[in-house]
């Protein structure tokens, strides 16, 4: 069974495709982006970077190593 590994990250309009290649070259898909809804002082949790208020976040997605 493959198991996946997920991460949120919010995107700074200018650096987007800075941001997802980043992300890419280190084997992250890219599964969708939708706006952003949390506060900017809310607490990070697991992979998620601390959330920019306004901006979008895109989440990701890759296999799992064991």
């Amino acid at each position: 069974m493959e198991k996946w590994e997920y991460a949120t990250v919010p995107l700074m309009i200018h650096a987007t495709k800075q941001i997802l290649d980043n992300w890419g070259e280190d084997g992250w898909e890219l599964v969708t982006v939708l706006p952003s809804s949390a506060p900017a002082t809310a607490a990070p949790q697991g992979n998620m970077v601390a959330p920019t208020a306004g901006n979008p976040i895109a989440y990701f997605k890759r296999k799992k190593t064991n």
